[in-house]
């Protein structure tokens, strides 16, 4: 149940609530949990326009994107590593029509330590999360 925080100046995106899904869609999918509402629900992305000249470079460019992904502990492996930067740097750069914003993407991936991934009101250690992942499956295949 990643958030993603996708950093750009205004303007940068057409529509900043079409990327926003699709960057949840692209992590869930690369991810590979299963696909119920415990995870949609729960898995989003945030655009964050900033005013202009709020992004620069050491000379001064500031056509530049950050995309921050924070997880759980554990949930990438480095393929999946691999994927999503690669798949989130092409979904900015399509959003943005600009295939050269592949090269001022920066991506960061954080984990949360166990513990430290917050969701209902509880702080949820790796093997809570998946508990609450298989009710929630049980919960479902029952009804």
């Amino acid at each position: 149940m990643p958030m993603i925080d996708i950093y750009a100046t205004v303007g940068t995106f057409a529509d900043v609530t079409a990327l926003a899904q699709k960057a949840a869609a692209t992590v869930m999918e690369v991810e590979e949990v299963p696909t119920i509402p415990m995870f949609r629900t729960n898995t989003a992305a945030f655009v964050h326009e900033l005013p202009a000249g709020a992004i620069a470079n050491v000379d001064g460019p500031t056509s530049h994107v950050r995309v921050q992904v924070q997880t759980n502990a554990g949930a990438l492996d480095r393929n999946k590593q691999l994927a999503v930067v690669e798949r989130l740097t092409a979904l900015i750069a399509e959003a943005a029509g600009d295939e050269s914003l592949r090269q001022r993407t920066w991506a960061t991936l954080i984990e949360a330590v166990p513990g430290g991934w917050g969701l209902w009101g509880h702080a949820h250690t790796n093997d809570e999360i998946v508990d609450a992942a298989r009710a929630e499956i049980g919960r479902l295949n029952a009804g």
